[in-house]
C-alpha cells in the first residue's frame, strides 16, 4: 500500500526533481508546482501532474501558501513535502498545510517556530545541556547591543534572531565598526525575514563548521548520523561539504550526536533536522542552530549511509517508526560541490541566459542531482545553482579524486559557471591535507588558468560533441532525459560561451 496517494513538491529546480526520484521509486505519484518563468523547466518535465502559481517572482509563486495550497487540493494531494528553501522551515505555512487536511512532510510548526528564533533555540540547547557560543540574545535597544557588544569583546558577529543563509549576519572586528554593522545587518534581516532582532556572538576565528543529521520519528525515537564538514563557505554560503569530517574521531562524533539528540528531545522533533555546530581546534565545540528542513548538502550523508532520506522523511510522515539499524558511522567518504551559474572573476555574480549545451559527468562512485537540461533559461528570480556534484570513496583520497574528475568533465555551454573554480579548490593543498575552517575561502586565491584545466575542459568539451548532451534526474533515480546535442560553438574555461 502507497504511503501516500498524491504529494506534491512545493518546491523547484534540482530540489523538486531529487524527491521527485524518491516518489518514483516508491510509486507514490509527484505533482509539483511552477511559476511562469518555469513552465519548461527540468522539475515539470518529468512530473506526472504540474499546475502554475503565478508569475516569475517568487513571492508571487513559491512562496504564496495560498496558491500552493489550493494547488495541492486541485491536484488530489494528501500531503506536501517543502523541500528546502522557500517556505520549508515557515511555521505558519506548516501549519496552514495541516489545517488545511493536508499532511505537511516535516516537523511541527511548534518545532519549526521555536528552532527557527535563533534566541529562543540557544535557550532550548543551552537548557538541554548544549554549550552555545558565548554571546547575547535578549531583545536589546541599540545602545545595549552596543553596551554588550564590549562586554563580549572583538571580534564579533552580529546575526538576525529569525532566519539564515547568511544575510543578516555582520563580522565585527573593532568597536568603532559596530554601529554601522549593526544598522546594516538589521536592514537586511528586516528585508529578508520582516524582522530586525539581532543577537550578538563571539566570533570562534579558528573553526570548522560540523553538523549532524538527525532523523525523529512520531513515536519518541531520534536518530544521530555521522557529521558533515561544511567549512569551506563564501559570504557564509556554503561551497563544498564532506561526510565524515578530518577533524572528527569516533569520541568526538559520540559526543556531537549525543548533544543533536538532545536538542532534538528537548523540542519533541519529528522529521529530518540538522544541528550545526562550531569546532575549535581543541575539540570544543559549540550549538550555532538548527536548520528544520533537509539539507541542500543531504546527498553526502546518503553516500556514506546507504540510506534515502527523503524516503525516511515520507515514512515518518506516515507514522512508520525509525528502523533501529540506521548508521552511526560513516562507510566510506562522500562530498559535495555546489554548481552555480555565476562568474568567479567578476566577484561570483550570478548569471542569467539560455543554456547551449549541458554534459554531466558519470562513472563510478559519482552522483548529480541536477536542476537545469540544455535549452534552460536562467532567470534572476531564483538562485543560480545548476546542480549537486558528488563522489562517494573508499577513503578521503579517492573521493576527492573522483570528484575533480567529475568535476573536469562537466560542461556547460551558454553561460558562466563556478565549474573550473571549484575543479581547483577541490584540487587545492588546503582541501588535499584537510586542513579548511570557516575562514579559509576568505583568504584563499584560487587560480584556474593552468593550461591543463584548459586541456582537460577541452577533452570535456569533445565529449559532449561526441555523444548526445545528457541530463538525468540523479544517477540512481529511475528518471532520465535526453536531448540532442546542440553542438558547442564555442566553448572557454568555466563553460561560458565565446
Amino acid at each position: 500500500m502507497s504511503l501516500f496517494r498524491r504529494v506534491l513538491i512545493a518546491n523547484r529546480g534540482a530540489i523538486s526533481v531529487r524527491i521527485q526520484n524518491t516518489l518514483a521509486c516508491l510509486g507514490i505519484p509527484a505533482a509539483v508546482v511552477y511559476s511562469e518563468a518555469d513552465s519548461a523547466a527540468l522539475h515539470v518535465l518529468g512530473a506526472e501532474r504540474a499546475c502554475c502559481i503565478g508569475p516569475g517572482p517568487a513571492r508571487e509563486s513559491y512562496l504564496c501558501a495560498t496558491a500552493l495550497i489550493a494547488a495541492a487540493q486541485r491536484m488530489h494531494c494528501d500531503a506536501l513535502h517543502p523541500g528546502y528553501g522557500f517556505l520549508s522551515e515557515n511555521a505558519a505555512f506548516a501549519q496552514q498545510c495541516r489545517d488545511a487536511g493536508l499532511v505537511f512532510i516535516g516537523p511541527s510548526a511548534e518545532a519549526i517556530r521555536k528552532m527557527g528564533d535563533k534566541a529562543l533555540a540557544r535557550g532550548i540547547a543551552q537548557a538541554a545541556g548544549v554549550a552555545c557560543v558565548p554571546g547575547f540574545d535578549a531583545p536589546a535597544t541599540h545602545e545595549k547591543l552596543r553596551d554588550e557588544a564590549r562586554r563580549i569583546g572583538f571580534p564579533l558577529l552580529i546575526k538576525a534572531a529569525h532566519g539564515g543563509g547568511g544575510k543578516g549576519m555582520r563580522p565585527v572586528h573593532k568597536a568603532e565598526e559596530f554601529d554601522a554593522a549593526l544598522q546594516s545587518a538589521q536592514r537586511e534581516a528586516q528585508s529578508a525575514f520582516g524582522r530586525d532582532e539581532v543577537l550578538l556572538e563571539r566570533l570562534v576565528q579558528r573553526a570548522r563548521h560540523v553538523e549532524i543529521q538527525l532523523l525523529a520519528d512520531s513515536h519518541g525515537a531520534v536518530h544521530a548520523f555521522p557529521e558533515r564538514e561544511c567549512s569551506l563557505q563564501r559570504r557564509h554560503q556554503k561551497v563544498l561539504e564532506e561526510s565524515p569530517s578530518p577533524a572528527v574521531g569516533s569520541e568526538l562524533r559520540r559526543q556531537l550526536q549525543a548533544a543533536a539528540v538532545a536538542i532534538a528531545k528537548a523540542v519533541h522533533y519529528e522529521g529530518a533536522g540538522t544541528i550545526e555546530f562550531l569546532l575549535e581546534p581543541d575539540g570544543k565545540f559549540w550549538f550555532l542552530e538548527m536548520n528544520t528542513r533537509l539539507q541542500v548538502e543531504h546527498g553526502v550523508t546518503e553516500l556514506v549511509c546507504g540510506e534515502d532520506l527523503v524516503e525516511w522523511q515520507l515514512r515518518i510522515a506516515a507514522g512508520e517508526h525509525l528502523s533501529e539499524s540506521l548508521p552511526r558511522e560513516a562507510r566510506g567518504h562522500a562530498m559535495q560541490a555546489r554548481l552555480y551559474a555565476e562568474d568567479p572573476e567578476n566577484g561570483f555574480l550570478p548569471q542569467t541566459g539560455t543554456l547551449r549545451s549541458v554534459h554531466w559527468p558519470t562513472g563510478p562512485g559519482v552522483r548529480t542531482d541536477p536542476g537545469v537540461t540544455g535549452g534552460a533559461v536562467l532567470s534572476h528570480h531564483y538562485d543560480p545553482m545548476l546542480a549537486k556534484l558528488l563522489a562517494h570513496g573508499r577513503d578521503r583520497e579517492q573521493c576527492r579524486q573522483r570528484l575533480f574528475q567529475a568535476l573536469r568533465r562537466c560542461v556547460v555551454a551558454g553561460t558562466n559557471t563556478n565549474i573550473a573554480w571549484l575543479a581547483a579548490l577541490v584540487n587545492d593543498a588546503c582541501v588535499r591535507s584537510g586542513q579548511t575552517f570557516t575562514h579559509t575561502l576568505a583568504e584563499l586565491r584560487i587560480s584556474t588558468d593552468a593550461p591543463s584545466e584548459q586541456v582537460a575542459w577541452a577533452a570535456a568539451a569533445a565529449l559532449a560533441l561526441e555523444s548526445p548532451a545528457t541530463t538525468s534526474h540523479g544517477n540512481n533515480g529511475p528518471l532520465r532525459n535526453t536531448l540532442p546535442s546542440e553542438g558547442l560553438q564555442g566553448f572557454r574555461l568555466g563553460g561560458g560561451a565565446v
